[in-house]
């Protein structure tokens, strides 16, 4: 199948790959000529394990092309996927602008075309959006719903730094709806993947990314807490939260109840953040969701405590994303650790192979510019160069090189808030966040 992508960020450059790679034509619609030529050069957008390979490969076989001609993308292709980000507000609603400009270039595309159109959103959106989305498709192209175009939301779970594996493995599929040929065809292209397809309603659709990442975020802050208490205890979380786990009759994922460091990225404290204003704009009181994002921040507060008890010495980061296997610095609680550490006057030095600040480009550039915009006086490339000029060691992020750079310290004080390995448990000079 012929297929057109709307934004070639995280969500866009993935599905462009994995659909390649599932044997369709896919061609990638940005407003970016810098991304547009990385395409067309076979070269990925982002740093995401495997993706790299893939557009490659694709890209070799002819499978993929970029553009930044709507027209073109439309006329030549039966779906075009949304896959463009959809930031929050000051104020907590989605920024649903980069939508909407989407729904008119579709709109003016669609203009001279005659065959029937599918229109595929990926993006997280608030319940109602694909209604307006159609609307304003309808009245740029003068074209019917349901008879020349049809609207299906079909919401991404991908996490980054696994976000290949996932498109290939997902825990269901769902499609919301209200043309049932067209939630078929969109079917189709998942079914080879090894999980459930559930064909549902549009506002069904729309509300479920809300749902499963507020839950999220609420696990990784209730096993914080946990951690947090078991801290004080002298007990060892870890094994606690190991225990509670097994318990696999409730369909409980043991993927976030790790206590450690606070949650970032693009994803949870923006979806948590959209839910609670929903809720609020329907006069809906919810204080354990109201509360996620203040146990989050207790727990930055935390890391920012207990690492200032060494103000004094020079302090090395290991890591600086919001998690292992990317470089989004969007929300990253090591972004907010070392701002308050720099507000305090102590000396900071960085490591993080994935932040290359030269290749970054839009909100995430904007993030770190408004936090740290002085980062790359801060930043290294050499890992040894971290060692061996700091007295503090700070592990952020769970990368597998960062072991072997700290496994035989032993004249250095080691802070690990991602539990990188259980032998370092054993060492006199290793402490956890909350173990």
């Amino acid at each position: 199948m012929n297929i057109s992508i709307f934004g070639l960020g995280y969500v866009g450059c993935v599905s462009l790959g994995c659909l390649a790679k599932n044997g369709h034509k896919v061609i990638g619609v940005d407003i970016s000529t810098i991304k547009v030529g990385q395409i067309n050069s076979g070269k990925a957008t982002i740093i995401e394990k495997d993706i790299d390979i893939i557009i490659a490969e694709e890209f070799s076989k002819g499978h993929i092309s970029a553009t930044t001609d709507n027209n073109s993308a439309v006329a030549g292709t039966d779906i075009s996927i949304v896959a463009v980000g959809t930031p929050n507000t000051e104020k907590g609603h989605l920024n649903l602008q980069y939508i909407f400009n989407v729904a008119e270039r579709i709109g003016e595309a669609l203009q001279t075309k005659n065959s029937f159109h599918i229109i595929a959103i990926r993006s997280t959106i608030m319940p109602g959006t694909c209604d307006k989305f159609a609307d304003t498709v309808e009245r740029v192209s003068g074209k019917t719903r349901n008879t020349d175009f049809a609207i299906v939301d079909n919401p991404e779970f991908l996490r980054e730094g696994t976000a290949v594996q996932d498109y290939f493995n997902p825990p269901l599929t769902l499609i919301g709806s209200d043309h049932s040929k067209s939630a078929e065809i969109v079917a189709d292209l998942y079914r080879n993947l090894p999980a459930e397809i559930i064909i549902t309603t549009l506002k069904v659709a729309e509300i479920m990314k809300y749902v499963n990442n507020t839950y999220h975020a609420l696990k990784i802050s209730f096993a914080n807490e946990v951690g947090n208490i078991c801290s004080e205890l002298d007990i060892d979380s870890h094994e606690v939260m190991d225990i509670f786990c097994r318990d696999k009759q409730l369909n409980i994922s043991s993927y976030y109840f790790k206590p450690g460091f606070a949650y970032g990225g693009s994803c949870l404290p923006k979806d948590l953040r959209g839910f609670q204003t929903l809720a609020h704009d329907l006069y809906v009181k919810v204080p354990v969701i109201d509360s996620i994002d203040e146990t989050n921040e207790i727990q930055i507060q935390r890391a920012v405590k207990i690492i200032f008890r060494y103000w004094n010495k020079k302090l090395g980061f290991l890591g600086l994303s919001f998690k292992a296997g990317t470089d989004d610095l969007r929300n990253s609680p090591a972004v907010a650790v070392i701002e308050s550490l720099l507000g305090k006057g102590c000396d900071i030095r960085i490591y993080d192979k994935n932040i290359n600040l030269s290749m970054l480009t839009g909100t995430n550039k904007e993030y770190i510019d408004s936090r740290i915009p002085h980062l790359s006086t801060l930043l290294t490339s050499d890992p040894n160069e971290i060692i061996n000029d700091s007295n503090v060691i700070v592990i952020n992020t769970k990368e597998p090189e960062f072991f072997n750079l700290v496994k035989d310290i032993q004249d250095k004080i080691i802070i690990d808030f991602v539990r990188l390995d259980e032998s370092l448990l054993s060492k006199s000079n290793y402490s956890g966040i909350n173990w």
